[in-house]
């Protein structure tokens, strides 16, 4: 409100200025003006002329220059009107509102550069009974209005009175309006110009504008106006009160630095200043520290520069934190080693049953320290299926040496500085995870497990598993440089254990400076040993149940582990003891009974019908299908291959998600049965007239590998043939063109697959036979073994006579 106050040059009628009469008694002064009947039309486009107001404006339309000389040169007065549509060029009688202020021109003026511009003063309103002239210009005839008192003058009083004060308190509030407004309201004598002049100056539309205008109760008029001042009143109010609380953040600001600084300068008076006392106990902190040379000089650079810096600055608290880090790590801080082999390998045997091969190596280890007094800690990095205990391992190993353990998962690390750390110039930098690790534990030679350090991820970020290669080689992790440690750390005494469940996918060069151990999966009679040892008491606790009163009959267990589990690891079987063991929670619960023993009839119960049958494999009755064995991540498995023939081009189909190796497998045996179709009984013509399809069952699940190339080449001579395969064998091996078994990988897991199956006999490659050796031989004791040279030796044993 009020913004326009002032005098603008308005260009091509489009923008009024109103002006306060040098006379303020406005309206009444103009009462003496004889209104003619008839006058020439000027149209505004954007503003309303209200009584009294004086405005300027440069006119541009060619008609409304000849209706300002026009009216000049006769009684001076015009007939103002506003537009309703601002962009219509020559309005009509539609295209203008019919009330109106009728103005007299005080100054007309040529200016230099051919506009003519007026000084308009507003007198009375008028209603346009119709245009009687458009050429040269708009004329029409009108009609005075006048305005109807209001029926309570004490009412009207009130309401002008509070108009004033409104008007008076936006003046106080805008700080755009001169202060010298509040002196021209105050000199307004003429209640109907007060209310003109007040809406003249509103920040409103022209049609809200147009709207009191035409009001012609004075009372309605007042209240209209009212309503539109409150609402800029509270705008107004609002905007203050936020820039209030902008000075009043700012002042706050100013004041608590005012503050901090007296209060600073109080402390340093009396001795007693806070960030001196920080500086104190780090400096008595170094000295208790028995770390490297170098470390202490970058120690006593940085506390120097920390003394320097204002304490108010960002960089005092990287530096302290800096500070902090490096009085934190266990510099030339170890644990004693528990030399006692015996009882080290009592405790491994303890938490793991297994394991045989990671337990020797520690044991090794051990002796070797406890010989020579100073080595380097191996590397290990167990491989095998999930659950078979890699992880839990290290805090046995941990516990067994009486060191610290940590633990730290690379599963979907993609960023490289999480191990190497940010430099500390960087907002908000960290040390890696690794020093982290090590300042967490306190100790320079935990047991530090890297879990699934094979499923570490790559990305615009950096390639976490190259910076893993400093960590894991012996010959370098003495002098670990960590980004924002900016300092050599030694990782040498350190026993790092890593885990994954492939090697498919660790960098080589990460690969090589490991050594491998390879965990195979358990057998039934380990797991029936784990569960008894570990599972089962564990469970038992969780539950809440004591010894007397659960007992799971060694016939139960080894049903659950044969039919409702399938694993090369005991996770789902300790989650089939859970389910057990809250069905007995329940029944001591409910003192159904005060001891609950879990027989093998009652399983199905509890646990439902069996989930894995061991008998789909005598059901077998058709030539073409035989068992071959699978190794994957999660342990060994058997497959189905089977083939059929039907009449066709001689064409060879897949299918069953097969990988390009296992296809190139199935073409070679049915090459090898081409060129050996005369000694098999094939006649060579059937090649051409059968197309041949080879199918995997279990089509969503990839499959790949050369392993299946004799199960393959048995399947279709079995199917050419149509002598059907034994019973209850299964096989593994790759083949070659001329016949040759080749040995393969992951020969224990695949016969504990075989094995939980329930097969009888297995088929390998005579080179397989040392890896047989390797696994127990209560293990296999129910398992024949059959050993092959050539596909000739396999045809003779895996077919049943015709």
């Amino acid at each position: 409100m009020f913004e326009n106050i002032g005098f603008i040059d308005i260009q091509d009628d489009q923008e009024m200025t109103p002006l306060m009469p040098l006379n303020t008694e406005g309206e009444e002064d103009q009462t003496d003006v004889e209104m003619p009947g008839s006058l020439p039309l000027l149209a505004l486009k954007n503003t309303v002329l209200f009584p009294g107001i004086i405005i300027p404006i440069t006119i541009g339309r060619d008609k409304s220059i000849k209706a300002v000389r026009a009216a000049y040169e006769s009684n001076k007065l015009l007939a103002v009107l506003s537009q309703k549509n601002m962009k219509v060029e020559d309005p009509s009688f539609e295209d203008l509102y019919q009330v109106g202020t009728v103005a007299k021109i005080l100054k007309l003026f040529k200016m230099p550069d051919g506009t003519t511009t007026t000084i308009l003063q507003g007198s009375k309103r008028f209603n346009l009974q119709r245009i009687t002239s458009e050429e040269p210009y708009m004329e029409g005839e009108i009609e005075e209005l006048s305005y109807m008192d209001a029926d309570d003058a004490q009412e009207f009083a009130g309401l002008l009175t509070t108009i004033r004060e409104l008007a008076a308190q936006i003046i106080k509030l805008s700080p755009n309006i001169p202060s010298e407004a509040s002196v021209m309201l105050g000199n307004i004598k003429s209640d109907t110009f007060l209310l003109d002049f007040i809406s003249s100056n509103l920040a409103i539309g022209m049609d809200e504008k147009q709207a009191i205008l035409e009001e012609g109760d004075l009372m309605a008029k007042a209240h209209v106006i009212m309503g539109h001042m409150k609402r800029e009143m509270q705008l107004l109010v609002v905007k203050d009160e936020i820039d209030a609380k902008v000075r009043g953040d700012i002042d706050k600001q100013q004041r608590d630095y005012f503050l901090s600084q007296q209060l600073k300068t109080i402390q340093e008076e009396l001795g007693q200043s806070p960030h001196q006392a920080e500086i104190e106990e780090l400096k008595k902190r170094a000295k208790e520290k028995s770390w490297p040379e170098e470390v202490a000089k970058v120690f006593e650079k940085e506390l120097a520069k920390v003394q320097r810096v204002n304490p108010q600055v960002a960089e005092y608290s990287v530096l302290l934190n800096y500070l902090d880090l490096l009085l934190d790590l266990p510099w030339n801080e170890f644990t004693k080693d528990n030399f006692e082999l015996a009882h080290v390998q009592k405790v491994l045997d303890k938490d793991h049953y297994g394991l045989e091969k990671v337990k020797k190596r520690i044991i090794e280890h051990l002796a070797v320290l406890k010989l020579k007094g100073d080595m380097k800690a191996p590397i290990l990095c167990l491989v095998g299926p999930p659950g078979v205990g890699k992880t839990s391992l290290g805090k046995s190993v941990a516990k067994a040496l009486d060191r610290k353990f940590v633990r730290m998962s690379l599963g979907g690390l993609h960023d490289e500085s999480e191990i190497r750390g940010h430099r500390k110039t960087y907002i908000g930098a960290m040390p890696g995870r690794i020093v982290q690790s090590i300042k967490k534990v306190g100790s320079s030679n935990p047991v530090f497990i890297l879990d699934e350090i094979d499923k570490v991820g790559k990305d615009f970020r950096g390639d976490p598993s190259s910076a893993l290669l400093e960590v894991l080689d012996p010959e370098q992790n003495s002098t670990f440089h960590d980004n924002y440690l900016e300092l050599e750390y030694d990782l040498s005494k350190v026993m790092f254990i890593a885990t994954a469940n492939s090697l498919a996918s660790i960098q080589p060069a990460l690969l090589d400076r490991m050594e491998i151990i390879q965990i195979s999966g358990y057998s039934a009679e380990e797991k029936l040993e784990i569960a008894k040892r570990h599972l089962i008491p564990q469970r038992r606790k969780e539950h809440g149940l004591k010894s007397n009163q659960v007992t799971i009959r060694a016939k139960a267990l080894k049903e659950i582990i044969r039919d409702y589990t399938r694993e090369s690891g005991v996770r789902n079987l300790s989650r089939q003891i859970a389910g057990v063991m809250r069905n007995a929670a329940k029944q001591v619960a409910m003192d159904e009974t005060p001891k609950v023993v879990v027989d093998a009839h009652k399983l199905s119960e509890i646990l439902g019908p069996k989930r894995f049958s061991r008998d789909a494999y005598a059901k077998i009755k058709v030539p073409g299908v035989a068992v071959g064995l699978a190794w994957t991540s999660v342990g060994g498995d058997i497959l189905f291959i089977e083939a059929s023939r039907s009449e066709g081009s001689g064409k060879l189909i897949l299918t069953g998600n097969l990988g390009d190796v296992m296809k190139e497998s199935a073409t070679t045996a049915l090459s090898f049965i081409k060129a050996h179709g005369e000694s098999l009984g094939i006649e060579a013509e059937s090649f051409a007239k059968t197309d041949i399809h080879i199918h995997v069952p279990e089509g969503a699940i990839p499959k790949d590998g050369p392993s299946a190339g004799i199960t393959m080449m048995t399947a279709l001579t079995s199917m050419f043939t149509g002598r059907l395969v034994k019973p209850y064998l299964a096989m593994t091996g790759e083949i070659t063109l001329r016949g040759r078994v080749l040995p393969v990988g992951g020969i224990k897991e695949k016969v504990l697959a075989a094995k939980r199956a329930g097969m009888k006999e297995i088929l390998l490659c005579s080179e397989n036979e040392r890896n047989v050796r390797e696994i127990d031989k209560d293990f296999i004791k129910d398992l024949t073994f059959t050993y092959v040279d050539d596909m000739d030796d396999v045809i003779k044993v895996a077919l049943q006579s015709g």
